[in-house]
C-alpha cells in the first residue's frame, strides 16, 4: 500500500500529537507529586534537554540533508521513543545503581529525547515541503495542525486514566507510541523528490557534511529575512522555556486548584481538553480566512498574535483568581497554536530546497540557546522571588520579538 505524502504527514503530526499529549497532559503531576522536582530541577531538566539540542542538532540536520531525510526522521522516531519508555522506567530505577538517583535518571532521559528531537527537527519539515512543493506547505501546515490537535485531544483522556493508574505510565504508553510510529514510517514512507548532492570523488563523508552546513550558514548571512527569523527564534525560545515549565507549578502552588470531586489528573486533563477544543475552532476559522501563501499577510498575524500572547501571560502571571488564570491559560494555548503553522510558513518561505533541514535545524540550535539561557535564569528568579515574577520575565523576553516583525514588516 502506497501513501500519499500529505496524507502520511496528517497521520504523523496525529500520532505524535496523541504521544505527547498522553504524556505532558499530566507530566507535571509526575514530576512535582511524584518525583518530587523543584521549579529549580524543573528548569535544569529543560536545560540538559536543550543543551543536547544545541550541541546535535546542526550535525542531524547537516546528514538530513546530505543523505536523506526519510532516514533521519525514522531513527528520531526511535530514539525519542526510547527516551521517554526510559523516563516512564523511571520510578523503579530508583537505588538500581548507587549515587543515580531520580534526578540523575532525569537528565539521563532528556539526553537521549535531545538526540531524538534534533534527528527529527528539521528532516520531517524538509521531507514533506520537497514531497509535496512550497506552494502548498502554507495550508499544508494549517491542515496538520488541525490533525494533530485531534490527536491531542485523544491523548488527553488516554493521559487522565493512565494517571490515575500510575502517574508513571503515560510516558511508558507515549515512549511505546513514538516506536510504533517508527516501525509505520520505515514500512510506509516514501522519499522521492530529495536530490542528494553530488559527491566529489575523494571527498569523505565529514566533508560533505561540512560543505552543506557552510552552505546554509551563507545562506543565511546573505539573506536579512533568515537572520531576522534567527532574532525571533531566539527570543522565542528564551520566553517560552519559563513560561512551558512553569505554568502548571503557578497553577498548583501559586493561584491554587478549587477544592472539588477532581483530582489534579482530572483537571489537566479538563483545561487541556477546553484549549484544544477551542483551538481547533480558531485553526478551522484560519483555514478559511487566511492566506498562507501571502508573506505580508503571515508576518502580520504573527505580529498580532504575539503581542496578545504577550498580554495574556502577563495576565496569567497576576491572575488573582483560578477563573482569572484558566481564561489566560486558554488564550495562551490559542495563540500558540495559531502562531507555530504561521512561523513556520514564514520561515520555509524564505529557504531553499538543498540545505532545508540544515537551515531548518540551524533555527532549532537557536531556539535551543535562547531556552538554554534563558530558561536557568527565569528558574532562578523562580526560586529566589516567586513563579509569578518568572512568568513575568517570560513575558518580557517576547518583547523583542515585535520589534523584529515590525522591521520586516516595514521591509515588505
Amino acid at each position: 500500500m502506497k501513501l500519499h505524502a500529505s496524507h502520511l504527514y496528517m497521520i504523523m503530526s496525529f500520532i505524535q500529537s496523541f504521544a505527547n499529549s498522553t504524556m505532558f497532559t499530566t507530566y507535571a503531576i509526575f514530576y512535582i507529586a511524584t518525583l518530587g522536582l523543584n521549579p529549580l530541577e524543573l528548569l535544569i531538566v529543560g536545560m540538559v534537554l536543550e543543551l543536547t539540542v544545541l550541541i546535535f542538532e546542526g550535525i542531524t540536520g547537516v546528514v538530513a540533508d546530505t543523505y536523506s531525510r526519510r532516514l533521519s526522521v525514522i531513527a528520531g522516531m526511535f530514539v525519542l521513543g526510547s527516551g521517554f519508555v526510559l523516563q516512564g522506567f523511571i520510578p523503579s530505577l530508583d537505588g538500581l545503581i548507587p549515587l543515580v538517583t531520580v534526578f540523575v535518571w532525569v537528565l539521563i532521559s532528556q539526553f537521549v529525547c535531545g538526540i531524538g528531537y534534533t534527528l527529527i527537527s528539521g528532516a520531517d519539515t524538509a521531507w514533506i515541503v520537497d514531497e509535496v512543493g512550497a506552494s502548498q506547505m502554507g495550508n499544508l501546515f494549517l491542515k496538520a495542525k488541525r490533525y494533530s490537535l485531534m490527536g491531542t485531544l485523544a491523548g488527553i483522556a488516554l493521559s487522565v486514566a493512565l494517571s490515575t493508574l500510575g502517574t508513571h505510565l503515560p510516558y511508558m504508553i507515549g515512549g511505546f507510541l513514538y516506536l510504533v510510529l517508527g516501525v509505520f514510517l520505515l514500512v510506509f514512507m516514501q522519499e522521492q523528490r530529495f536530490v542528494r548532492p553530488e559527491r566529489v570523488e575523494g571527498t569523505t563523508h565529514w566533508h560533505e557534511m561540512k560543505s552543506t552546513w557552510l552552505h546554509g550558514a551563507k545562506v543565511i548571512r546573505r539573506q536579512p529575512v533568515l537572520l531576522m527569523i534567527l532574532l525571533v527564534t531566539l527570543f522565542s525560545g528564551a520566553a517560552s522555556e519559563g513560561y512551558d515549565r512553569l505554568r502548571e507549578a503557578h497553577l498548583i502552588l501559586e493561584v491554587g486548584i478549587p477544592d472539588s470531586n477532581l483530582s489534579l489528573a482530572m483537571w489537566f486533563g479538563l483545561i487541556a481538553a477546553v484549549s484544544t477544543f477551542l483551538s481547533i475552532f480558531v485553526v478551522r476559522l484560519t483555514e478559511r480566512r487566511l492566506d498562507m501563501n501571502n508573506e505580508r499577510v503571515v508576518l502580520n498575524g504573527m505580529f498580532v498574535l504575539t503581542g496578545l500572547r504577550i498580554a495574556a501571560i502577563l495576565a496569567f502571571a497576576f491572575s488573582p483568581s483560578f477563573t482569572w488564570a484558566l481564561v489566560s491559560l486558554l488564550l495562551i494555548g490559542m495563540l500558540g497554536t495559531l502562531i507555530e503553522p504561521l512561523y513556520d510558513t514564514w520561515l520555509n518561505l524564505n529557504i531553499e530546497g538543498k540545505v532545508r533541514a540544515t537551515i531548518l535545524s540551524m533555527m532549532g540550535q537557536t531556539d535551543a540557546l535562547g531556552q538554554t539561557a534563558g530558561g536557568p535564569f527565569v528558574g532562578w528568579v523562580g526560586s529566589r522571588y516567586s513563579i509569578r515574577a518568572s512568568l513575568i520575565v517570560a513575558a518580557v523576553l517576547f518583547m523583542p520579538i515585535l520589534l523584529v516583525f515590525g522591521r520586516a514588516l516595514r521591509k515588505r
